[in-house]
Order: C-alpha cells, then sequence, then structure tokens
C-alpha cells in the first residue's frame, strides 16, 4: 500500500469482513443509480463492476491486502466534474448505506473516513480541473437538478 493512502487494518474484520462490504456497495449503488444527479456519472458503467471495484478497493484500504486491480481514484475520476457538494451527497448515501446494513455507527465513521481520505483527489474547483482520460472520453459536467 503506498504510504499517504488511509489504512485502517482491523476495520474489515470489525465490520464483519467482505461480505458486508459487497451488501453495503449494492445498496450504495443501487441508490446512486437511481439518485436524479448522481447516477448522470454513471450511465455507462455496469453496476456490478463498479460495486466489485469498490468493495476490492476498500477491503485493500481496510487492512485486507491488496486485491485492488483498478485505476487511482484521482485518475479513474479526472473526467468528472465533482463538486464539495456533490461528493459530500455521495458521502452522506454512502453514511446511510453502511448504517442500513446493520454496521455500528462507530465503525461506520471510521470506514467514512478512509473514503473521505481520497476527497481532496476527487474534488475539483472548477470544471476546468478536468481532463480526459482518453481521447474518446467526455468531460463529465452536470449541474445540480433543479
Amino acid at each position: 500500500m503506498k504510504r499517504g493512502m488511509m489504512e485502517d487494518s482491523t476495520l474489515l474484520q470489525d465490520v464483519g469482513g467482505k461480505p458486508v462490504l459487497e451488501k453495503v456497495h449494492k445498496l450504495f449503488y443501487d441508490k446512486l443509480y437511481e439518485h436524479p444527479w448522481l447516477k448522470k456519472f454513471f450511465l455507462h458503467i455496469d453496476q456490478k463492476l463498479i460495486e466489485n471495484q469498490q468493495t476490492d478497493f476498500m477491503v485493500a484500504n481496510m487492512g485486507g491486502g491488496k486485491i485492488y486491480s483498478g485505476g487511482m481514484p484521482k485518475n479513474v475520476h479526472r473526467h468528472m466534474y465533482i463538486t464539495e457538494e456533490l461528493f459530500d451527497l455521495r458521502t452522506k448515501i454512502l453514511r446511510e448505506s453502511i448504517l442500513a446494513c446493520g454496521v455500528a455507527a462507530a465503525l461506520a465513521e471510521r470506514w467514512i473516513r478512509i473514503d473521505s481520505a481520497f476527497k481532496h483527489s476527487l474534488v475539483k474547483s472548477g470544471v476546468d480541473q478536468c481532463e480526459k482520460r482518453f481521447f474518446t472520453d467526455e468531460i463529465l459536467n452536470f449541474p445540480k437538478p433543479s
């Protein structure tokens, strides 16, 4: 694990292991894929794939070993204009999903701390900070629905 990445090496065991992460991420992405604003960022992404990637990413950051093989958050999201408000909304939905799956509040906060450690690599102050990953990419910029 790269130094500086947030790691909580006992959290995976404390929350009940990978099955709990899978359950939380299923609920979480069900909510994101239905959300009037957030769903726009996932239009061409297979939900099961992203659930699995998020689970592997968090397993690795909760002390479960390096099973995540996807890209680092900053690179994967660099074409997305993610505002502070969007990130905070996503965090709120993640917290609700964690708690809805029976994870204790104190453990939920540890989970959120790890997740929020990546905020600085995702949130951009302006759409001009976005860059395409590939020639075919579009910059994803969706104003908040009224």
